[in-house]
């Protein structure tokens, strides 16, 4: 049987902020990627709308582009 990845309890919010670094560091992994869907239990939505606040978070260097 294939090995199974438990999924992390994360805490869905209304409003995604850029601006909440701590929040957006719990969708990454240790190389700065975006975790997926299936590890993380968000819906679609939320997870384009996380995206898309990661990627504000990154130009204006909140997150880094990738671990160093």
């Amino acid at each position: 049987m294939a090995y199974q990845a438990e999924r992390e309890e994360i805490e869905i919010k209304k409003f995604i902020d850029y601006k909440d670094v701590a929040y957006l560091r719990q969708f990454t992994n240790a190389h700065a990627k975006m975790l997926a869907k299936k590890r993380t239990g968000i819906p679609a939505l939320k997870q384009r709308e996380i995206m898309q606040a990661v990627k504000h978070a990154r130009y204006m260097a909140l997150l880094p582009y990738v671990a160093a």
